[in-house]
């Protein structure tokens, strides 16, 4: 039997929306479905107050890729803006990443020498040979202070568990630089698209067919019979209806209001890195955009734990989680013509870059062989 469609792409995010645009430009059909009422997934933006607010916290787009930088410069045009946040310990500020802007308010020190004795003196002061634990892997990389200050409390906020619970990988390293530069990303392509990623994404999948408001797994038998190819970007322990369980995430909880200011906290990222303030931290938008409205939107985010019906935010990487991920690939590998893809898809966190990077890889691989 002919089917309507060559591919039906569940999930209107950036991966299925990479895969939708490089498919339709070689002639395939396709229909875009996403359970939610707007594209964008994640990174979606909307005006609000003349302002483009990041509906589900804030997307900064760095990559070190060339030709991903070039790829996503053909549906926008992207400012300059640079990552530079704020961490606000008890009302203290200090400039993340770790720098000498840093050191030179924690400590008073003003030179890389100076900034590095003092490290050095602190770790050797609580170093452990082999760290057990989140707490004792920080320590050892960057000393007490910091540790106390700028990581421990945004840490078990963001886990919801305390740092000596934590596994020692997730903080395998810290970035710590020893110049005054408060650029948080490394990599040389940085900004945010110009009016918004929603208009980055629209451009995406101009003239390709998208169905909102519609549950793939609500009618699976249905969807998959529109189309020759399945492209299914939402949680994959979903997709085969839980069989060996429920894989974990941690959540995200977002209070936005509109302020009569022109400016809230002069900076679009503020961590609060204290245990006694219950968000993580708060964005203000316009900062994203260089924005002079008399008015300002901030957000809030709260961290936390993650129940089934919530919205999936981090995948929870540890040894059993990993386990259970590894059964549901078996699975997925033997599925015949669906592709699983994107950071629900694969069970892993994706930077931005990262995912239209693998979408562009396996488009190239599922065309190579048709």
């Amino acid at each position: 039997m002919h089917k309507t469609y060559d591919f039906l792409i569940v999930g209107a995010g950036l991966y299925g929306a990479v895969f939708a645009h490089e498919v339709n430009k070689v002639g395939k059909t396709c229909l875009i479905i996403d359970k939610r009422n707007h594209i964008g997934g994640n990174v979606y933006t909307e005006k609000v107050a003349d302002i483009e607010v990041h509906r589900y916290g804030a997307h900064i787009f760095h990559t070190c890729s060339k030709k991903v930088w070039q790829y996503v410069n053909q549906f926008s045009e992207f400012n300059r803006f640079t990552n530079s946040p704020i961490a606000n310990y008890k009302g203290e500020l200090y400039n993340l990443p770790f720098n000498m802007n840093t050191f030179n308010k924690m400590w008073g020190v003003t030179t890389p020498e100076e900034a590095k004795q003092k490290i050095e003196q602190q770790r050797k002061d609580s170093y452990v040979e082999q760290p057990r634990n989140l707490e004792e892997q920080a320590i050892n990389l960057v000393g007490r202070d910091i540790y106390e200050k700028l990581i421990r409390g945004y840490t078990e906020k963001q886990w919801g568990r305390s740092c000596c619970e934590l596994p020692a990988f997730i903080i395998r390293r810290l970035p710590v630089r020893f110049t005054y530069d408060n650029n948080y990303f490394n990599d040389p392509y940085q900004g945010i698209p110009i009016g918004g990623y929603t208009a980055m994404v629209n451009k995406m999948i101009e003239g390709i067919d998208v169905q909102l408001e519609t549950d793939y797994l609500a009618d699976k038998a249905y969807w998959d019979s529109m189309a020759e190819n399945i492209v299914y970007t939402g949680p994959i322990d979903a997709y085969f209806n839980y069989v060996y369980g429920v894989l974990a995430y941690r959540s995200l909880t977002f209070h936005t209001e509109i302020l009569d200011t022109d400016n809230y906290q002069g900076n679009a990222v503020v961590n609060y890195t204290d245990l006694e303030t219950p968000y993580t931290r708060i964005i203000e938008h316009k900062h994203f955009e260089f924005g002079a409205q008399p008015q300002t939107i901030i957000t809030r985010e709260y961290s936390g734990e993650w129940k089934q019906g919530d919205e999936p935010y981090y995948p929870v990487n540890d040894s059993n989680n990993s386990k259970l991920y590894a059964k549901y690939k078996q699975l997925a590998d033997a599925e015949c013509n669906v592709i699983f893809g994107g950071r629900l898809g694969e069970y892993r966190y994706y930077d931005m870059d990262k995912v239209i990077a693998a979408a562009l890889h396996r488009v190239k691989e599922i065309l190579s062989k048709k």
